[in-house]
């Protein structure tokens, strides 16, 4: 399944920088944009699967898992 985010990026002197919009926390930098992008992803990464180990573990059995869309 994809999901898409919102990345606000810019130039900061010789830097890049930029955060995700819908994950608080989320932010990265790189020298270069492509950078920037890489090191977002990879934080996203890190962030989702962080919060959902956490939800799982935070659960207790039964529980259920549902797909919500919004």
């Amino acid at each position: 399944m994809s999901h898409k985010f919102t990345a606000i990026v810019q130039q900061d002197g010789p830097f890049w920088i930029g955060w995700i919009v819908e994950v608080p926390g989320v932010n990265g930098q790189g020298r270069t944009r492509v950078e920037l992008l890489d090191s977002l992803r990879s934080a996203l990464r890190e962030a989702l699967e962080m919060n959902r180990s956490d939800a799982l573990a935070a659960a207790h059995e039964p529980y259920e898992q549902e797909v919500i869309e919004v």
